[in-house]
């Protein structure tokens, strides 16, 4: 499995050569709103703009999308999406998104890789999630907190509804969380990650723990194994981010800490309750991941093309993991007609996906051979064992389900080889990492992961139907 991570010499000969941006500079809202309006304009048939809601200030949270299909949904193309400055004075991932829009739409006819890329992703890119922040942060600012917060004084990391409110009540929901709780939902994107800055790691779920004993507790979630492949491959795509030692090349700004391989299990580093990475996972179809990516919080824009060149081959590359899914459609065993709402959960995981539009889903996972069931109120359950492997990366699954009939029980099943090749990976489909024996568990003892698909989906409801309580 360990072949899935390419690094940094392998992405440059993977991707190619491509034509960087010409300038690097900060924006504040108004050049942003500009410039993002002048990209659209110069390559209508590739980008979209729209607004995912305001700031509390009455700021538009920008988005660009860059796709061939940039307008809207198209069937069998995955939604991913970028989310940067979420906190205000955090803003190289800023800028780093706009230079990445360039370099999409700018080698969309020179670069091979970069074209497939945007044929067949809708990618979606939010420069500022915390426009209102920006506007106070002062270029130079490496280490402080001037402009972290909302206009509110909020912590937009720390105002997601909670695993466990009881110990960050989050009723005090701010306009820019809604405003990314109602497009995660209303868009299925199926790979996300948060761009901030402070240091230079990957930090994935979760981020949350149900005592605070002490400041931080190992806390994986279900999907522990995928996360700590998916963070490694950002991480390994990296100039030096995945490198054991000081995290960053100017002394005064290293924290205490030494992350394996560049990443870390968020609560294993600081325990955090309502934060949107795991407010993804827990309530959308979407996996997100936390990127530190770079250790000054607002460098001088001298800093920022160097700071491109060290980030722009995972950026790139990150891009493309979410192609490594199971997808397919569901549609109704008589009628064709395609079921919305089902869901499909894996070998008992507390982690579902629903089916949405067309009856179309999207699972991500690791390499290795996988139990789906697929489910319905109005339908008979359907389980199909599907194998991943590096041949098929992203197997197709089309799912017929039977109309329930009253008091019927039964659940069919279906062996499916998708690549009519011999099962890959374990059981449990850990990932290891190199140099280390020991594997990455798929979950801890907090979570039950052996429950029944009845309970899963009520404990899924029962999250989305609080967020929505919180959100009304």
């Amino acid at each position: 499995m360990n072949g899935e991570i390419s690094t940094l010499e392998q992405l440059r000969q993977k991707i190619g050569r491509f034509e960087d941006p010409k300038e690097f500079i900060h924006r504040n809202y108004s050049a942003l709103t500009d410039y993002i309006h002048v990209l659209h304009r110069q390559y209508s048939n590739l980008t979209h703009v729209y607004s995912a809601g305001e700031s509390v200030e009455g700021r538009q949270l920008w988005v660009l999308v860059v796709s061939r299909y940039p307008k809207k949904h198209k069937k069998n193309v995955p939604e991913f999406k970028y989310v940067a400055n979420m906190h205000g004075n955090e803003v190289t991932g800023r800028v780093l998104l706009i230079a990445l829009a360039e370099v999409l739409l700018k080698n969309y006819h020179t670069n091979l890789w970069i074209r497939q890329l945007v044929d067949s992703t809708r990618i979606h890119l939010m420069p500022s999630m915390n426009p209102d922040g920006y506007e106070l942060a002062i270029e130079g600012d490496h280490s402080g907190v001037l402009g972290r917060a909302n206009s509110n004084g909020k912590d937009l990391n720390r105002n997601f509804p909670s695993r466990f409110p009881n110990y960050y009540p989050t009723s005090d929901i701010q306009p820019e969380t809604i405003a990314i709780m109602n497009w995660t939902r209303q868009i299925p994107f199926v790979l996300s990650a948060n761009l901030h800055g402070g240091t230079t790691l990957v930090n994935y779920p979760f981020d949350d723990y149900p005592t605070r004993s002490r400041q931080s507790h190992y806390s994986p979630s279900p999907d522990n194994a995928l996360f700590v492949r998916i963070a490694y491959s950002y991480a390994r795509g990296h100039d030096r981010m995945w490198k054991k030692g000081p995290r960053c090349l100017n002394d005064e700004l290293n924290l205490p800490i030494d992350p394996k391989h560049g990443i870390i299990n968020g609560a294993d580093w600081y325990i955090v309750s309502g934060g949107m990475q795991d407010w993804n996972y827990l309530n959308t179809n979407c996996f997100e991941v936390t990127i530190e990516i770079n250790c000054e919080k607002f460098p001088r824009a001298k800093s920022l093309r160097y700071l491109w060149n060290e980030n722009k081959y995972a950026l790139l590359h990150f891009i493309s993991l979410v192609h490594g899914a199971i997808h397919g459609t569901i549609n109704d065993y008589d009628t064709g007609e395609p079921i919305v709402n089902a869901t499909v959960s894996i070998d008992e995981i507390a982690k579902i996906v629903v089916s949405y539009g067309e009856g179309e889903f999207w699972r991500l996972v690791n390499l290795g051979t996988y139990e789906l069931t697929f489910d319905h109120n109005d339908y008979v359950p359907l389980s199909k064992t599907v194998h991943v492997t590096s041949r098929d990366r992203s197997p197709f699954v089309e799912v017929r389900l039977k109309r329930r009939i009253p008091h019927a029980t039964t659940t069919e099943n279906s062996d499916v080889d998708i690549t009519n090749t011999s099962r890959a990976g374990n059981s449990n489909h850990a990932y290891i990492l190199p140099g280390k024996s020991e594997k990455y568990p798929a979950s801890n003892d907090i979570r039950i992961i052996t429950m029944s698909s009845t309970f899963v989906k009520t404990y899924v409801c029962f999250i989305y139907l609080c967020s929505l309580v919180l959100v009304i």
